[in-house]
């Protein structure tokens, strides 16, 4: 037995893989990874594949970058952790500054955590313990988005709107009021892709007329709602939303988590409707994929609403023993000093444009409804009509088939649904490109060519 064959069976005795039918590995077996560098990812049998989904969205500077490895080092020979109640280090001082900085005024106070879900759970918890403090309690509930995806702790699932995903914990999960998706190639309001009045932003002003009393906050996916299928759609919606938000006296909390650093062509994606929320998650790329780490910024109004004595209890109670980890926070220094001084979202600008003229050639594939690009992402829904816009039935599992044809030519695309998406590490050279499209071009085309 090989060494590779070993891994893969221990690896199956004992690991349960995350969002994965286990069953699946009795035919197709999990890729043992051993290194990367750049775009590529590399396993044990010497194949490498571009890394066109980032990892899960965290890696934006590329595998092995050479300053981000000697920052975790230089931060491992002074200290690896320290707790962040009634103790403090440099890295996460640094680090709180330079957010604040850089983020839309006016958020002015850090709260640190170690992962996306867990930043919108802080911010719901903020959100909530805010106006209990300013003589409110009976606003406590929120409206989430159909479609909308916020990570998988209990409180982030009942304000999710991704059926295939939350469905199955409704009732453990807390109620919500639910809003349309802007959802445009699908649009929920029956309305032509990009002939409308925002009739599903102003079908939030319908539930905040009835509700707003009890409403504590509404939470958004910026410019783009992830896992529910990468759907993009106009920064107007986010005005309104905003504008709904101040009218009607709700917190707007903002879950940058995926779209933060650059993604979207931004610092963070609400700057493209040139709005400001009152709560913003921030996670992923902080980081560019070393090390877990997260932060929930919020206005100095929220932060005085918990600050008095100590006998008044309005302590915000929440922690986590890796909070403010001094190696994450080093690596997160030594990231954003790399996104200014090496200008990456300058550098990014032109490779912007011709990812997204490269992505319009998927229109010329049948089975190809909708393709969508903002910044550094792009997406690709496969149909199996084009006039009807019927999707491939679940059960068929055709994005897994063109997944795995694109194993064999060297990418990793992993499809939501009947969606592909192409997040890759800001590193990628416009020929880079060029070849990942390529490669899912005919990926696409060559499966659904036997499928059909």
């Amino acid at each position: 037995m090989s060494k590779y064959e070993e891994l893969i069976q221990k690896d199956l005795e004992y690991i349960w893989h995350p969002f994965t039918q286990m069953k699946d590995f009795e035919e197709h077996k999990p890729i043992v990874i051993d290194h990367g560098k750049g775009i590529y990812v590399y396993d044990l049998k010497g194949n490498k594949y571009i890394d066109a989904v980032a990892s899960w969205w965290v890696n934006t500077l590329g595998h092995s970058n050479d300053r981000l490895n000697k920052a975790l080092c230089d931060q491992a020979n002074k200290i690896e952790h320290i707790l962040l109640a009634g103790f403090t280090h440099e890295p996460a001082i640094t680090l709180a500054q330079k957010l604040v900085e850089i983020s839309p005024e006016p958020l002015k106070k850090v709260f640190f955590s170690d992962n996306g879900s867990t930043a919108v759970e802080v911010a719901i918890k903020m959100a909530y313990q805010y106006w209990v403090q300013v003589g409110k309690p009976e606003k406590s509930k929120f409206v989430a988005i159909k479609n909308s995806y916020h990570g998988d702790t209990l409180g982030v699932v009942s304000i999710g709107g991704c059926d295939l995903f939350h469905k199955l914990y409704k009732p453990l999960l807390f109620d919500i009021e639910q809003s349309p998706s802007p959802y445009c190639y699908r649009c929920p309001m029956g309305k032509e892709k990009g002939k409308c009045n925002f009739e599903c932003a102003y079908a939030v002003e319908d539930i905040l007329k009835k509700e707003s009393h009890n409403i504590a906050g509404m939470v958004v996916e910026p410019m783009i709602q992830g896992s529910g299928g990468m759907i993009i759609y106009p920064p107007e919606y986010l005005k309104i939303i905003r504008e709904l938000c101040d009218k009607y006296d709700i917190l707007l909390i903002d879950d940058e988590v995926a779209m933060g650093f650059g993604r979207t062509g931004k610092f963070v994606a609400c700057e493209h409707a040139d709005i400001t929320p009152d709560i913003m998650c921030l996670a992923k790329g902080i980081t560019a994929g070393y090390m877990p780490l997260a932060v929930t910024l919020c206005t100095q109004k929220i932060y005085d609403a918990f600050y008095d004595d100590y006998e008044k209890t309005k302590t915000f109670y929440h922690g986590h023993s890796f909070t403010g980890n001094p190696l994450a926070c080093a690596v997160a220094v030594e990231n954003l000093k790399i996104l200014e001084e090496e200008k990456i979202f300058e550098k990014n600008q032109p490779k912007i444009k011709h990812f997204g003229k490269k992505l319009q050639e998927f229109y010329k594939l049948p089975n190809v409804g909708d393709v969508r690009h903002l910044g550094m992402i792009g997406a690709v829904e496969i149909v199996k009509d084009k006039k009807t816009k019927e999707p491939f039935p679940f059960e068929k599992r055709v994005e897994m088939e063109i997944y795995r044809e694109g194993l064999k030519n060297g990418i990793i695309m992993r499809p939501m649904g009947n969606t592909f998406y192409f997040m890759p590490p800001y590193v990628i050279t416009e020929d880079e490109i060029d070849l990942m499209l390529d490669i899912a071009y005919k990926s696409i085309e060559k499966v659904l060519s036997v499928s059909l």
